[in-house]
């Protein structure tokens, strides 16, 4: 039997790690306690810790300050700060530079702690996996991490098909091709902190939403760096939702600007999106979804890797 996963809490409310502790009563995971600052860093240092839940207002240092030190002790430890209304602009600003991985404003929800919480522990989970999985143990992450959204059951493995597709017409090196496959699969990786009530909503999501669901290559890329990843699978999981045009995320790169790895998936990816049913949309037959790629080429698609896709599918 492995070590149990550890969340730590350094809070004032002194309700808080109790709450934890029953939320997670039926899991194996160990919910630890600190008073201040200088003992939460005595635990990091002996303990491997997924989460730490921090307030700002600590004895001896900010929850700021102890989240910097603690991302430097263990840099793939989620650090959830936790932020009255005058602490705002300090917990944005420790988000935006990574001190942070999340903040939760004052009056905190149970349920809210505990989803942030929970995938704090998850996402841990994923990265210290990733960092020594083979090639089945990889598949079976990247479908772990699709049950997240149920709607895409079998994508991964399906884009990774046509982008093969795509990757052997190219006849591109055997390092390449085992980097495209295993990026298909993990390209959405980042979907596993996005919060489930946005991934699933059945219908147009709000402009405040979408931006959320924006942020998932990013977070996927930060994931696949702290699991040392291959840079040709992190460029996958970063730009699969590019434009050729530059009007894509997260980054706005435009044409070859984009990794190839990266312009090859992209193709297979939305291929296969809309060929599939969504909670708000039934996807399209086979033959529109080819109509509609072509229509894609060029304005959001390479439409040489668009030409390859099209030409080597099966009838």
């Amino acid at each position: 039997m492995g070590e149990p996963t550890r969340i730590l809490c350094v809070v004032n409310d002194a309700t808080l790690p109790d709450t934890l502790s029953r939320l997670f009563l039926s899991r194996d995971i160990q919910v630890l306690r600190a008073e201040s600052g200088k003992e939460a860093l005595g635990i990091a240092r002996g303990e491997s810790v997924a989460v730490v839940v921090a307030g700002n207002l600590l004895p001896e240092m900010r929850g700021v300050e102890l989240l910097s030190q603690i991302r430097d002790l263990s840099p793939n430890t989620v650090r959830v700060l936790l932020a009255g209304h005058t602490d705002l602009p300090a917990a944005i600003e420790a988000t935006h530079r990574g001190v942070a991985s999340r903040f939760l404003e004052e009056p905190w929800v149970e349920e809210e702690i505990f989803r942030t919480v929970e995938g704090g522990v998850r996402r841990y989970q994923v990265i210290r996996s990733l960092r020594h999985a083979d090639e089945a143990a990889l598949l079976w992450i990247a479908q772990e991490i699709e049950l997240k959204d149920p709607y895409t059951r079998g994508h991964c493995d399906r884009v990774a098909a046509a982008a093969l597709k795509i990757a052997g017409a190219l006849r591109l090196p055997e390092g390449t091709l085992r980097a495209i496959k295993h990026g298909s699969w993990l390209h959405d990786c980042g979907k596993i902190d996005v919060p489930e009530g946005i991934l699933n909503y059945p219908g147009k999501l709000s402009t405040a939403d979408f931006e959320v669901i924006k942020k998932h290559p990013g977070w996927g890329a930060e994931i696949g760096r702290q699991a040392n990843l291959p840079e040709e699978v992190i460029n996958i999981i970063l730009h699969h939702h590019e434009r050729f045009d530059g009007k894509g995320y997260p980054t706005g790169a435009k044409g070859t600007e984009i990794p190839l790895e990266a312009r090859i998936v992209a193709v297979a990816d939305v291929f296969d999106a809309m060929s599939g049913d969504r909670p708000y949309a039934k996807g399209y037959d086979r033959e529109e979804a080819m109509r509609v790629m072509g229509v894609l080429r060029e304005a959001a698609l390479d439409p040489r890797l668009v030409d390859l896709l099209l030409a080597n599918l099966t009838p």
